[in-house]
């Protein structure tokens, strides 16, 4: 649900000066954006029967896979910043659901490489190809050189999303009722 807006902007979230609508305007279809992006990954990962910290994994399975470096779970508990155990767990969960395969090392036997298996290739091409095809259009449809420009404003974007701390600072801790 989206806050109260005044003229469609939603003010209390960018406060500043009125000659900054524009930009306003652009931070709130951004953030409009992203909750609708979250949404369908919710759709998705209700569709694939998985939760969310399993479908970053399966994501980052299916990459390294795609780019020839399949990972291990040492590699993939790295990626995820879980425990060993929490990554045993997750990746019993993707066995069992069909989603992923182990198998063993070709250079290393006691190494596991984790495989995304052709369910998952099927379940995420049925679930997001026509999603992408039409996401390319819209992306297709800028000049070369608004999309230059819609380019480096999300990357200046995500710079400074990276910049900041991931829990804000706090004061100190305010008197309650004794």
């Amino acid at each position: 649900m989206c806050p109260p807006t005044v003229s469609g902007v939603a003010s209390y979230w960018y406060p500043g000066a009125p000659g900054q609508k524009p930009a306003k305007a652009t931070l709130e279809a951004l953030r409009d954006y992203r909750a609708a992006e979250l949404e369908m990954r919710s759709r998705i990962r209700d569709h694939m029967n998985i939760n969310e910290k399993d479908m970053l994994a399966l994501r980052h399975v299916m990459h390294a896979h795609q780019h020839g470096n399949p990972l291990g779970p040492t590699d993939l508990s790295r990626l995820l910043s879980i425990s060993t155990a929490s990554t045993t767990a997750l990746i019993d969960r993707l066995v069992s659901s069909g989603h992923v395969q182990r198998q063993l090392h070709p250079t290393d036997r006691r190494a596991l490489k984790l495989i995304p298996t052709d369910k998952s290739n099927a379940e995420l091409h049925e679930t997001l190809g026509r999603l992408h095809e039409r996401m390319m259009e819209v992306a297709s449809s800028l000049s070369p050189e608004e999309a230059e420009v819609v380019t480096r404003f999300l990357h200046l974007l995500r710079e400074t999303v990276e910049k900041e701390p991931a829990v804000p600072q706090q004061g100190p801790p305010l008197a309650g009722p004794s």
